[in-house]
């Protein structure tokens, strides 16, 4: 199974969610794993986002009808079903335990944002009146999970495809902004592909174009303000394909780890350099803490331990 959707429940256990309607968790203290295969009718769900509370596990597939499924005491239940030939779901994230959001492509003239505020029991779709237009050709990617980046009630998610842009909201998505933004564009496959902020002013945006994973362009940036403006940063030099980015815990917004099917990177300096880490090539990577990782791949998931 490829596996783009992994999430970190603490230390020691993770899940993921995949391809083939996979389901696991892994638990390395006690060295197991749980795999469940998920089908819905005949269908059989690809998973490319998953989110947790303290009581449940979020998994949401990408086609047509997107579902969304709650994993609770070893239970399944589907909390938000949409049908429409144009529904593609990107990420998934909470703000806390009972306020959450999701993304996913335009299915009108606006992103799709569905929200909660009840732990995610139920969830209702923003109309296009309160979102800003999108423009055309203007989409997202499910490559890691992680369109989304969330701090306090600020949450940015970012953009692919024929532009390649920002959408802000600090009320945790009542309302919302769209700044623009130096990344590469233009093309269905051009754009970002990731977003991480360290705090509500430190963030980074990456990504570029997967049908040219080492060409030249502007495929990273960083923002100090908050999102209102972007700086690119190590323009044409690797990585030059980013699938997922993600800062280091308790690293002061300095030390940044990205990854692709190009392989592993990382930056002392918030994104201003890096230097290749490995060849393994993953689509997604999260931190338990400053000196452990997991990351996810095809057919594989990884853990990785980080001395400094």
């Amino acid at each position: 199974t490829g596996i783009r959707a992994i999430d970190i429940l603490n230390d020691t256990i993770i899940t993921f969610a995949g391809s083939n309607g996979v389901f696991g968790r892994i638990n390395s203290s006690e060295k197991s794993t749980i795999i469940k295969k998920i089908k819905y009718d005949s269908i059989v769900p690809e998973f490319r986002a998953i989110a947790h509370t303290k009581k449940a596990i979020f998994l949401l597939s990408v086609g047509n009808p997107a579902l969304l499924y709650k994993y609770e005491n070893n239970l399944l239940s589907i909390v938000y079903e949409e049908k429409d030939k144009k529904v593609f779901y990107d990420a998934i994230q909470f703000f806390d335990d009972k306020n959450g959001i999701a993304m996913g492509d335009p299915t009108d003239h606006c992103l799709s944002i569905i929200l909660t505020n009840n732990g995610g029991n139920t969830w209702h779709k923003i109309d296009c009146e309160n979102l800003p237009l999108i423009d055309e050709g203007e989409a997202a990617f499910a490559a890691s999970n992680t369109n989304i980046a969330i701090i306090k009630n600020n949450v940015w998610v970012a953009t692919g495809g024929k532009k390649a842009r920002v959408f802000h909201s600090s009320d945790k998505g009542k309302s919302w902004e769209v700044i623009t933004t130096p990344i590469i564009q233009g093309k269905n496959t051009t754009g970002i592909y990731s977003i991480a902020f360290f705090d509500k002013n430190s963030g980074i945006i990456a990504g570029g174009d997967y049908t040219n994973k080492f060409g030249l362009s502007v495929n990273k940036a960083i923002t100090n303000d908050g999102g209102i403006t972007w700086q690119a940063v190590s323009e044409n030099l690797s990585p030059k394909y980013v699938s997922c980015v993600q800062y280091v815990p308790d690293s002061k917004g300095k030390k940044v780890f990205a990854v692709s099917t190009n392989g592993i990177f990382y930056s002392y300096n918030s994104g201003y350099t890096w230097q290749k880490v490995s060849e393994k090539g993953y689509y997604s990577i999260r931190f338990a803490s400053k000196n452990t990782a997991w990351l996810s791949g095809n057919n594989v998931i990884a853990k990785m331990e980080i001395k400094y």
